[in-house]
């Protein structure tokens, strides 16, 4: 993964329904450097806000926002040239992307998916939500807000293959 550029993405939504996004971030990574970062907010379908509670994203703030189509093709060719997209959980942040671009009559980006959840378990043990490895790892984080957690799953990326990096490196006593 070191020379890979991939995109860190992470979606709030606005009710149980995939293509309710109401908010996206996303982070390029270019030799393990972030190099570009966009946070948006979007004009979910149906004016019904189940999460407010959770990231504080209400209708009256989303209503004069572009919807998922417009803010999409902004903000699609941060993907140019990606080896992957990383999300910390994929299965939620695929799923939405998949839902949105669907609705949209949009073709979702061919690229393979990689979970920080999954290496973040994988090199520290869990728990592993984003909120209790930022706070191991040391990553600073606004939980919920998308454009925060995008970067932070980027940085857990990076951090991840730097410890599996130095773990690689070290060698066992009495070995040259």
């Amino acid at each position: 993964m070191r020379a890979s550029t991939f995109v860190a993405i992470d979606f709030e939504t606005a009710d149980y329904q995939r293509d309710s996004a109401c908010a996206i971030g996303l982070v390029r990574v270019e030799r393990s450097k972030l190099v570009q970062s966009v946070a948006r907010l979007i004009r979910p379908p149906r004016r019904q806000f189940v999460f407010t509670y959770i990231h504080g994203i209400t209708w009256n703030r989303v209503k004069d926002e572009p919807t998922f189509a417009e803010v999409w093709r902004d903000v699609q060719p941060m993907l140019d040239g990606a080896a992957f997209i990383a999300a910390h959980n994929v299965s939620f942040d695929r799923s939405v992307l998949q839902a949105c671009c669907e609705r949209a009559l949009l073709e979702p980006p061919v690229l393979r998916w990689i979970c920080s959840m999954k290496a973040g378990r994988r090199v520290w043990g869990p728990p592993a939500s984003l909120d209790s490895l930022c706070r191991r790892v040391g990553i600073a984080l606004n939980h919920h807000d998308a454009l925060s957690d995008a970067e932070a799953c980027a940085r857990l990326l990076l951090a991840a293959e730097g410890t599996a990096e130095e773990r690689s490196t070290v060698r066992p006593r009495g070995t040259r």
